[in-house]
């Protein structure tokens, strides 16, 4: 894809810019269209959390409609991870610290998270499928949503304002998604991502819904999924679950 083939519509007050996406999917909006916000009344993270959405961060969500075969779609969100740290690595200033990707696709900033990244899909009485990336990330405000170790890009040093920063999440998103190719790219993808990882090696905990288990973090394989090495031989795989250092 190419940034010609992308729209964007800058809003201020809305409830929220993944669900701005999904109403606009339903009258037959035919994606490839950002949606961004000043502010977010009802922000939301994973699993239903509450995000926390004042003004003075990048709330900014993209619909795709049929983006991939669904048994692709696995992969995408470490594409969306690789363009956000990059949009991300853009603005920041000389000698500042890294950026890095935590599994599958939570952004961190000398360890501690600068970004929430949720995907949100459903599929139209028309038989398409709607999908929404939806990007919420720390500018100048850090709010504390309690899981992890917080930051904020102008913490970090970095100067940029949300709009500033969105035309790079823009460009990086529609070169990710190129070289993703509808999931037919997923190896270089995978490349990419593992030179962006962080705590590979590093013993984690990973919080899955009805247990949680800790071993050493192996990377990952060529679906995408985590390689947790918990001894004995034995390396589990996981599709999905909140990772915890340490």
């Amino acid at each position: 894809m190419s940034l010609d083939d992308f729209r964007h519509t800058p809003l201020g007050d809305v409830g929220s810019t993944n669900t701005e996406c999904l109403e606009r999917a339903r009258a037959g909006d035919p994606g490839s269209h950002w949606i961004t916000a000043t502010r977010q009344l009802e922000g939301r993270g994973r699993r239903g959390r509450p995000w926390t959405s004042e003004a003075g961060n990048l709330y900014a969500s993209l619909l795709l409609i049929d983006a991939a075969p669904m048994e692709k779609l696995h992969s995408l969100p470490l594409a969306v991870a690789v363009a956000v740290k990059n949009a991300i690595q853009a603005v920041m200033p000389p000698g500042s610290h890294p950026v890095s990707i935590k599994w599958p696709n939570d952004i961190l900033i000398a360890g501690r998270k600068c970004c929430g990244i949720l995907l949100e899909g459903e599929r139209l009485k028309s038989g398409h499928h709607a999908l929404v990336i939806g990007c919420g990330i720390n500018v100048a405000l850090a709010p504390d949503h309690g899981l992890y170790p917080i930051t904020s890009l102008r913490a970090e040093g970095a100067a940029a304002s949300p709009e500033e920063l969105f035309a790079h999440l823009f460009s990086s998103m529609a070169e990710a998604l190129s070289v993703w190719n509808r999931g037919e790219g997923i190896a270089e993808i995978i490349r990419q991502w593992r030179a962006s990882a962080g705590g590979i090696g590093q013993k984690i905990t990973v919080n899955l819904p009805d247990r949680s288990i800790s071993g050493r973090f192996d990377g990952i394989d060529e679906d995408g999924r985590l390689l947790l090495d918990i001894g004995a031989g034995t390396v589990q795989r996981i599709a999905a679950g909140d990772v915890f250092f340490g």
